[in-house]
């Protein structure tokens, strides 16, 4: 990477949501700023409930300024959850963008130098209900994308939710390194 931001550092672009494969994400982005000595930029996108259209139409609709409160205070969550009171080491910021997250990923990480991290996203047969992130990030970006394969433990955690919700017993053996 080299170093064309406005301060003279380059820029390792991340999407937060708070998600398990966002925080992974996050963490790589850590890493490989660190690694380059860019600066970390952590974007956290959002829309209103319903997305723009039906805010635009609703009568009692939110307040735009308490969403982008809310989505702020959400950024912050995320952030002290992955780094605590320490931060992750390294210069940062915290941006709020409205919109869609790829296309907020996207226009965010504008520079040929940057370096885009974003998490891989679901894996599975539903997948492919839902608009992928991944997808448009790695089509429309104009600059390198790094995806970060969720966690074995993610598809563990949600081998065992499904497993609950369908009323069938765990055995706490089964969650610790004794019972495989």
């Amino acid at each position: 990477m080299s170093s064309d931001g406005p301060d003279g550092r380059a820029r390792a672009v991340v999407g937060v949501s708070g998600s398990p494969g966002s925080l992974a994400a996050l963490h790589r982005a850590v890493r490989e700023a660190r690694r380059t000595g860019a600066e970390l930029l952590a974007v956290l996108a959002w829309e209103p409930p319903g997305g723009e259209l039906a805010h635009g139409r609703a009568v009692l609709a939110p307040p735009v300024a308490d969403l982008r409160r809310a989505a702020a205070d959400r950024l912050l969550a995320v952030l002290d959850a992955a780094f605590g009171d320490a931060g992750p080491g390294i210069p940062f910021q915290g941006l709020v963008v409205r919109g869609t997250a790829g296309r907020a990923l996207v226009e965010t990480a504008d520079r040929p130098d940057d370096l885009l991290v974003i998490g891989a996203g679901p894996r599975g047969p539903l997948r492919t209900l839902f608009p992928s992130v991944t997808r448009y990030c790695v089509t429309h970006a104009a600059c390198p994308v790094l995806t970060v394969p969720p966690s074995p433990l993610a598809g563990e955690l949600a081998a065992l939710h499904r497993r609950i919700s369908l009323g069938r017993a765990v055995d706490a053996r089964e969650l610790t390194d004794g019972g495989a």
